[in-house]
């Protein structure tokens, strides 16, 4: 089967990888990715994960500044794929695109859907406390996630994933779907199941402001903030004029006193920053003030004594 991959970050790697490793069914014929990026400090180009693996490897590789254009287009045919697979490739393909490969395009999605269609869907699934989500393959129309499904299976979210733990998992668990989806699709064993709109959520990529603590929130749902939004793009709250950004987080057992207001630090201690919440208290654990690095919130508290009292995100 000849295939074309089209994925950008570090979660598609295990399915370009998975293709790779089995050359007796599957022959990578080109990868599409997006362009390089400027990133850091310095503002150099960066490759996109996809890009440097597929460079390093030597396997042909377009990064396409659009995929409406002719002359990607044409390169997307000379490859003559028999299937184009999809993984978080970041971009809506045209109908021109889905239809030239000869059976067409196969998403993997991070979600069971039709829950969270969209770019977020494993930051969202954190976010909104749910206990399991999964991947899902799909033939690709031109909606946002909205084809035909394949094959689906779950994965559970523990109580310590982030968004990059349960990616990674999810990673894996898509690669291994999208080999059997397209086992089946080889043999005819696989019969595509049409969306239920009226089952339907959205989970549009996150933004940074997604990432600010509220105090007034309760601390469970702020607990999943702090893990849903790691590494990108990070929960946050000021103290004074000044970004703390928070990389761990807890929810000890108590309450804050009758009165208290919402993002009063309550205690300083060695496991860290106990701070009221509209409902329950939230434990910072490690945070990085604005131009540092991330340290203990232990240590932050050593280098302010005067933390105990103030009010965070004020």
């Amino acid at each position: 089967m000849r295939v074309v991959f089209m994925g950008t970050p570090a979660l598609a790697l295990p399915t370009l990888e998975a293709l790779l490793s089995r050359p007796d069914e599957f022959d990578v014929v080109g990868v599409v990715t997006q362009p390089d990026r400027p990133a850091g400090r310095g503002q150099s180009l960066r490759s996109p994960p996809v890009a440097a693996l597929a460079t390093r490897l030597g396997l042909p590789l377009a990064q396409p500044k659009g995929v409406r254009g002719p002359s990607f287009l044409g390169t997307l045919a000379g490859w003559a794929p028999d299937v184009a697979v999809v993984v978080a490739f970041g971009r809506i393909l045209p109908r021109t695109v889905l239809d030239l490969p000869r059976l067409g395009c196969v998403n993997v999605h991070a979600s069971l859907l039709p829950a969270y269609r969209g770019a977020g869907p494993i930051q969202r699934a954190i976010l909104d406390g749910h206990p399991v989500t999964g991947v899902t393959t799909m033939w690709m129309d031109e909606g946002l996630d909205t084809g035909p499904m394949l094959l689906r299976a779950e994965e559970a979210i523990g109580a310590g994933d982030t968004a990059a733990s349960l990616g990674e998992r999810l990673g894996h668990l898509g690669a291994r779907v999208l080999v059997e989806t397209l086992r089946a699709i080889r043999c005819g064993g696989v019969v595509p199941e049409p969306q239920d709109p009226s089952r339907a959520s959205l989970a549009p990529l996150l933004q940074k402001e997604d990432g600010r603590l509220d105090f007034r929130r309760p601390a469970q749902e702020l607990e999943r903030v702090v893990r849903g939004t790691w590494p990108w793009p990070g929960a946050f709250t000021t103290l004074g004029s000044r970004v703390l950004k928070v990389h761990r987080a807890a929810v000890p057992p108590g309450l804050a006193p009758p009165g208290t207001e919402p993002g009063t630090v309550l205690a300083v201690g060695e496991q860290g920053l106990d701070v009221a919440c509209g409902e329950g208290v939230l434990r910072l654990a490690e945070l990085q003030p604005e131009g540092r690095r991330p340290m203990a919130a232990s240590a932050f508290a050593n280098g302010h004594p005067d933390l105990l009292g103030s009010r965070l995100g004020a």
